[in-house]
């Protein structure tokens, strides 16, 4: 029985005039989580990665949660998703009936010698390569520190970890510095170094120095839909944008077509310069550094798992700066 049919093929009973819900199920949980998710996405779609279910199945399911519920929680049609007044009061409800639930692991996790429970991470998009390996580090250190705890990676856009941290599905995400929300503390990991690369059959590949300045706003280039620092977004309104990438893998596939010029991570480009399959373009004033941020959320409740991961992540930096 795959995940859909547990969840349809459940009773829907405590629908009615009265209470709508005589008790909250393990399936009205996890329907919550659905709405959450999609919620936090900003539509169906959107929220299909982050839930790896297809759009069909998410409306199934938030079908069956507005029946379990007697409301409707949201529009959703050509004008996008939106959520009605019933779904905002619903969200906001399921968002402290979450933090309830993690404060209950926290206290019964608590009474454990052993550590036990699970720990989510939010992590933005084409961090592995790079050579600042602290996140890694921290997470082997963590594991075998706390044998008996489970590990959540999530892969998602900065937008999804920060909302994730802010609404406690996550416990620690890692950013790139952009703006600072209320309610989340950031601290600084290292810095990531962005420059412009093409493929070495691409005119600037093999243009003097002296013209790339002046060929290069000519050039067709690709821009990222996601946010960058402000040398690097000024930097980026000075090319012909005739194609956009939602993330930075998206940014490597079209400059790799060979027809666009674009922003990549050094550390992220260094494997296709190495295989000779990209070239940076040696303007050394076309470069800008992003800052790299950990974030967890600002409460006055503890939480062990967390506190413990970034105690691990702080030794791993001090041993690696030393």
């Amino acid at each position: 029985m795959d995940n859909h049919q547990a969840l349809s093929s459940m009773d829907l009973p405590f629908v009615g005039r009265g209470r709508a819900l005589g008790q909250v199920s393990d399936v009205d949980l996890r329907l919550l989580r659905v709405f959450m998710a999609v919620v936090n996405s900003g539509g169906f779609s959107a929220a299909e990665p982050v839930l790896g279910v297809g759009r069909s199945s998410i409306s199934t399911y938030m079908a069956d949660l507005e029946t379990r519920l007697g409301l409707r929680l949201c529009h959703r049609g050509r004008a996008g998703f939106q959520m009605t007044s019933e779904g905002e009061q619903v969200f906001e409800a399921a968002t402290r009936l979450f933090r309830a639930v993690d404060g209950f692991l926290d206290d019964i996790d608590s009474v454990h010698q052993t550590p036990r429970g699970s720990l989510a991470l939010g992590l933005a998009d084409a961090l592995v390569s790079l050579p600042e390996m602290s996140i890694t580090h921290a997470l082997a250190r963590f594991s075998a520190d706390f044998p008996a705890v489970h590990v959540h990676l999530h892969m998602l856009t900065p937008e999804q970890v920060e909302q994730g941290v802010l609404d406690g599905q996550l416990q620690v995400g890692v950013v790139p510095a952009r703006h600072r929300l209320e309610g989340l503390i950031y601290q600084s990991l290292y810095e990531e170094t962005s420059a412009l690369y093409v493929t070495p059959d691409h005119p600037l590949a093999i243009m003097p120095q002296a013209g790339l300045e002046e060929a290069l706003p000519d050039c067709e280039a690709v821009s990222p839909e996601y946010a960058l620092p402000p040398a690097g977004h000024a930097l980026q309104r000075q090319l012909r944008s005739t194609a956009t990438a939602s993330n930075r893998e998206g940014m490597a596939f079209l400059i790799l077509t060979g027809r666009y010029v674009g922003f990549l991570p050094v550390h992220m480009a260094t494997p296709w310069v190495a295989q000779g399959r990209l070239v940076s373009v040696a303007l050394p004033t076309w470069q800008f550094s992003t800052a790299m941020l950990a974030i967890y959320r600002r409460e006055q409740r503890p939480h062990r798992l967390r506190e413990g991961f970034m105690a691990t992540l702080a030794q791993v930096m001090s041993n690696d700066s030393a």
